[in-house]
C-alpha cells in the first residue's frame, strides 16, 4: 500500500469508528432499567370539612377544622422503567417515561379531634401502629415527556444530557387499611352518624387528586458499541396532591370530608440498559 494513503485510511477508519457510538438526528433510543423514588416530603395538617345542618348545630361543630400535628408521609419505591427517545438533531431529542406504576404507603401520625362537644366524645388518633400505615397500596402513574439536549459531539461515546418536561399523575387501585376504617367509624364516623340523624354503620372512602407537574432531568449515556449503552440518570418532578377521606352515613349521605396535601417532591434515580436503533 502506497504510504501516502495510510494516514488517509486511518483517519477515515477513525471516524467510522467514532460515529458508530453516536447518537445522531433520526436516531430511535429505547432503555429498559430501574427506577428507585425517594420521596422529600411534607404534609399540611389534616382539615376536616363538615356536612352542613343537622349536623353543626347539635354537634356545635364549625363548618371546617383543621388538627393541628397531623400530617401524612409515604415510603420509597422502586419499579421497572420504559424510556422512548427520538432525536430530532444531533443534540436534541424528545423522550418519553413510561414503565411499571409504583405502589407506595401511606402513613399518618397526629390526633383528629373536633372542637367543641363533639371532641370531648371523640377523637382519631391516625399515628398509632394498629392503623398503619393508614393506606395499605396506591398506585401511581406519571407518565412523562421531556425535552432533552445532549453535550459533546454525535460521535461521542459518552454524552452528558440535561432535560425539562411534564408529567400527569394519577393514582389508582387505592386499598385503605381495614383498622383505620374501623377506627374512623367508630370515633368520627359514629358521631357524625348520630348528630346527623342517620343510624346505622358509617362508610369511609378514600381519594388522591390528580396533577400535572413539571419534571427536570440531568444524566448521561455511555455508547458501549454501534447499537448498545449504558444510561443513567436523576429526575426531579415538584408533585403535591390532595389526599381526602370521606365520611358517609349507611345512606350514602355525605358527612365530612378530612383533607391534607400531600408534597411528595420526589426525586428518582434511573439505571438502564439502552438500544440505539
Amino acid at each position: 500500500m502506497h504510504s501516502t494513503l495510510r494516514p488517509a485510511l486511518a483517519a477515515l477508519a477513525l471516524c467510522a469508528c467514532a460515529s458508530a457510538h453516536a447518537q445522531k438526528a433520526g436516531d430511535d433510543v429505547v432503555s429498559l432499567g430501574w427506577f428507585h423514588i425517594m420521596p422529600q416530603q411534607s404534609s399540611q395538617p389534616l382539615t376536616t370539612h363538615v356536612a352542613p345542618t343537622p349536623i353543626n348545630t347539635p354537634l356545635r361543630l364549625p363548618s371546617s377544622f383543621t388538627s393541628s400535628g397531623t400530617g401524612l408521609a409515604s415510603n420509597k419505591a422502586d419499579t421497572l422503567g420504559l424510556v422512548f427517545s427520538h432525536f430530532l438533531t444531533d443534540n436534541i431529542a424528545i423522550t418519553s417515561v413510561a414503565g411499571v406504576p409504583p405502589t407506595f404507603k401511606i402513613y399518618g401520625h397526629g390526633t383528629i379531634k373536633p372542637p367543641g362537644p363533639a371532641g370531648a366524645l371523640g377523637s382519631q388518633d391516625i399515628g398509632q401502629a394498629g392503623v398503619n400505615p393508614i393506606v395499605k397500596s396506591v398506585r401511581q402513574w406519571s407518565p412523562a415527556l421531556l425535552f432533552q439536549y445532549y453535550f459533546a459531539s454525535s460521535t461521542s461515546k459518552f454524552r452528558p444530557f440535561i432535560g425539562v418536561g411534564v408529567s400527569y399523575n394519577f393514582f389508582t387501585n387505592l386499598e385503605l387499611n381495614p383498622n383505620f376504617v374501623q377506627s374512623t367509624q367508630q370515633n368520627l364516623g359514629a358521631i357524625l352518624a348520630a348528630g346527623a340523624g342517620k343510624p346505622g354503620q358509617t362508610r369511609v372512602e378514600a381519594k388522591a387528586s390528580s396533577s400535572w407537574a413539571p419534571v427536570f432531568n440531568a444524566g448521561a449515556v455511555y455508547n458501549i458499541n454501534e447499537h448498545w449503552g449504558v444510561t443513567a440518570s436523576v429526575t426531579y418532578i415538584p408533585l403535591k396532591t390532595t389526599s381526602s377521606v370521606i365520611i358517609k352515613a349507611a345512606d350514602g349521605t355525605q358527612l365530612a370530608v378530612t383533607q391534607s396535601e400531600l408534597k411528595a417532591d420526589p426525586i428518582i434515580t434511573y439505571l438502564a440498559l439502552s438500544y440505539r436503533f
